[in-house]
């Protein structure tokens, strides 16, 4: 049921790895009448999600074809090579792609990378998901390279990661339709930017400010500058000087 008394609420998607954790609280404690509710999609369907309004806005990974959308970038991630914990790899601080040339390099369907194929020798197969590569590091098949925020999300005892250049790097960005830019919109805008509370403005908060009113400005019987004051009604006569009083005889 939806009516005058319904309060108002923000639904909000976001892909694996993601955590809006820290603006969920902010919004939390600047909007307690408005809910905001999370729901987690898959790389695949983010954008679409929000291309058919099913979600107000969307956390998702670039790049994405940006037609009729906005996109905020928020942050880039750190990307990452994943290995079991006694490959040669793990004894590094930092990799290239040059040091896993000669390595599987496994490349799931919902990779989130910008590349049209991983360094190193391809597999096989390409597994449906990251949560089935990361099956198949463990039982040795291959490496993975993943945004570091998938490499924790998917973290086991026996794998680890490091850093590794050469590859392309993850942006993480916020995605709404260019026409639907709401009020609760404009709210959520100005928490993942880090305005603070006194700096979020929704667009109707803005319109509804109303202007001062013009105060009506006070005669004042103090003279003006560069003019000088009247004696009482008392006038001149005009047209000429004034005649010497006659003498008494």
């Amino acid at each position: 049921m939806t009516g005058p008394d319904t309060p108002a609420s923000f639904k909000l998607a976001y892909v694996p790895g993601v955590t809006p954790s820290k603006w969920v609280r902010i919004w939390d404690e600047r909007s307690p009448g408005v809910p905001l509710e999370l729901v987690q999609t898959t790389a695949a369907e983010a954008v679409g999600l929000v291309r058919e309004r099913e979600v107000d806005a969307v956390l998702l990974r670039l790049p994405i074809d940006r037609e009729g959308l906005h996109a905020i970038p928020l942050y880039t991630e750190t990307t990452v090579v994943v290995v079991p914990k006694d490959h040669l790899v793990a004894a590094a601080d930092e990799v290239s792609v040059d040091d896993i040339a000669d390595e599987v390099v496994l490349h799931p369907l919902d990779d989130t990378l910008d590349w049209e194929a991983p360094p190193g020798k391809p597999a096989l197969e390409r597994p449906a998901t990251t949560a089935d590569a990361i099956e198949l590091v463990a039982a040795g098949v291959g490496v993975l390279i993943v945004p570091q925020s998938l490499a924790r999300l998917h973290h086991r005892r026996d794998l680890t990661y490091r850093p590794i250049s050469g590859t392309p790097e993850s942006g993480v960005a916020l995605s709404w339709p260019d026409d639907e830019t709401t009020d609760l919109m404009e709210q959520f805008i100005g928490i993942v930017r880090g305005r603070t509370v006194n700096s979020t403005r929704g667009r109707q908060q803005v319109q509804e400010k109303q202007a001062p009113a013009k105060k009506t400005p006070v005669k004042s019987n103090r003279p003006q500058a560069g003019r000088k004051p009247q004696a009482g009604n008392r006038r001149a006569p005009q047209g000429g000087k004034r005649g010497k009083p006659r003498r008494r005889g």
